[in-house]
């Protein structure tokens, strides 16, 4: 094994003398999971609500004060009088509300006659979440509207649903941390692996290789524990330091980090050799480069690291069955956000040492025919 771990330490010698490489390849990571995290994440608040209440009766200003309430505790919107429907209406469509309540002349008359009385939401649906949030806020506000006095029933025959949230609330960011971990993998794979392969095969360092002693499976061997290790490295890396930025409940527990560098070195295995099997005969240097953005945006949003797969189309989820991504997001999800052990990751450990090898027994069937 002498000869293999020179490979080893001839790669990580290279990795060390440069630091910008290493920057990019953890940096970035943290950077997405920064903007990424806190761009997607967190409730919706300080929407602006045009408020036109024709009525003035006391049920429409009851209404009024219940937006207010809102608006002062929650916070979800802010509410703006008009006395004018026309002109709110036009401050939606210029983009300065993103909804309109209305309340009609004859809502209390209705509402007394227990005639159906209704009042209008008209919302900006160009941005789905806003309207989804300010529709939300208001459903329930008609909810609390038409719910009877606490006093006047007793006992009641209405089903009630509770609900229990098995762990504590997860803000978005956390929900991405597993992305992120894997991603990091990926980067340090794809720049310190598959890219230094390659311009390593164009320079002709690996002609050199072969006057010497080293067999070809200890040079594939070599090549692969060198790119594990940096992407260990990454993983680590980006684990920690996001763990902390995340806020992860108890993130240095010592049986949740081993747990966590199993992970980590099963997907960074089953990574380096599928990087290797694609660039095993690749010989041009500005082929991994294009292919950077390609393979990111095929193995990391199908593997549902930002969106649950229960969305995705049928193609997407048929890309997520053999994605190594998936596996790999969903171990590192049930481990730092359910705290559970390896029973509930078996599948996932049992795919990334499977992909690995089938890989790796692939990478080294091509790399004879072409060395």
């Amino acid at each position: 094994m002498h000869r293999t771990w020179a490979i080893v330490e001839r790669e990580l010698r290279r990795f060390r003398r440069s630091p910008t490489l290493i920057v990019v390849s953890m940096v970035f990571p943290v950077v997405q999971l920064l903007v990424l995290g806190y761009a997607f994440g967190g409730n919706l608040k300080d929407l602006r609500l045009g408020v036109v209440d024709q009525d003035g009766a006391v049920p429409a200003v009851k209404i009024r004060a219940m937006c207010n309430a809102i608006a002062a505790n929650a916070r979800t919107f802010e509410t703006i009088d008009y006395a004018d429907q026309g002109r709110a209406l036009a401050d939606l469509r210029n983009g300065r509300l993103d909804g309109v309540l209305t309340i009609p002349p004859d809502f209390s008359r209705r509402l007394l006659a227990n005639d159906d009385p209704r009042v209008a939401l008209v919302e900006d649906n160009t941005d789905r979440f806003a309207s989804s949030t300010l529709s939300a806020a208001l459903a329930g506000l008609v909810g609390a509207y038409n719910a009877p006095p606490p006093t006047s029933v007793r006992l009641s025959n209405r089903a009630v649903l509770d609900v229990v949230e098995m762990y504590p609330y997860v803000p978005y960011i956390q929900y991405l941390l597993a992305g992120s971990i894997v991603m990091s993998i990926f980067v340090m794979v794809m720049i310190g692996g598959g890219i230094i392969y390659i311009d390593d095969k164009a320079r002709g360092l690996h002609e050199g290789y072969l006057v010497t002693p080293i067999t070809k499976f200890e040079l594939i061997a070599g090549f692969n524990l060198s790119g594990t290790i940096k992407a260990v490295i990454a993983g680590v890396v980006l684990m920690t330091v996001g763990s902390l930025v995340a806020g992860i409940p108890d993130p240095f527990a010592p049986m949740r980090l081993l747990r966590l560098l199993l992970v980590i070195v099963l997907t960074a295995f089953a990574f380096i050799s599928m990087m290797f099997l694609l660039m095993v005969r690749v010989t041009d240097p500005l082929v991994p480069r294009a292919s950077f953005g390609v393979l990111n945006t095929l193995l990391f949003f199908p593997s549902g690291a930002v969106y649950p797969q229960q969305g995705f189309p049928g193609w997407m989820r048929a890309i997520a069955v053999v994605d190594p991504f998936t596996y790999a997001v969903d171990a590192f999800k049930t481990l730092l956000l359910k705290n559970t052990g390896l029973g509930a990751i078996g599948f996932d450990l049992l795919f990334l040492a499977a992909f690995s090898v089938a890989t790796m027994t692939a990478a080294t069937l091509l790399f004879k025919r072409t060395l």
